[in-house]
């Protein structure tokens, strides 16, 4: 006897077209076998094709991700420098979102050390808040353009 647990298989308790839920109950399949009538079984065209994998690309990677091979971040002391230039000028972190046409989660994500930097976001925030960000010299006010 055949276990009806197969995806693909489609279990049909007479030729003619079946009555809405015979063929899906493994209870009337096996009342068809006990009465002695035919189970047609049929493998469906292409079943499954259209799965999604499982795994994708990227999950071996990130189980064989050490300490050598991680994205760096933003460090914290960078995050209270944004944090204390923006304070200073008396902004929230919308309106420097704003000022630098980005999202409030990318300051937020800067501010708090979760961010993976980038130059062109941190130059926008260096010339918004006025302080040096990158390089020697962090925390010094920017160099004033003549």
């Amino acid at each position: 006897m055949q276990s009806n647990t197969d995806w693909d298989t489609v279990t049909y308790l007479r030729k003619s077209k079946p009555a809405p839920g015979a063929a899906r109950s493994q209870q009337a399949v096996n009342a068809a076998l006990r009465r002695g009538e035919d189970v047609e079984t049929r493998q469906k065209f292409a079943a499954g094709t259209n799965k999604k994998s499982v795994t994708s690309k990227n999950t071996a990677k990130l189980d064989r991700e050490t300490e050598e091979l991680h994205h760096e971040h933003v460090s914290l002391d960078v995050g209270r420098l944004i944090q204390k230039g923006r304070q200073q000028k008396n902004m929230t972190q919308k309106e420097l979102a704003t000022k630098i046409n980005e999202k409030v989660q990318v300051v937020n994500e800067y501010e708090s050390g979760k961010a993976i930097p980038n130059n062109q976001i941190m130059g926008k925030l260096e010339r918004a808040i006025g302080i040096k960000l990158r390089g020697k010299d962090k925390g010094q006010p920017l160099p004033s353009k003549k």
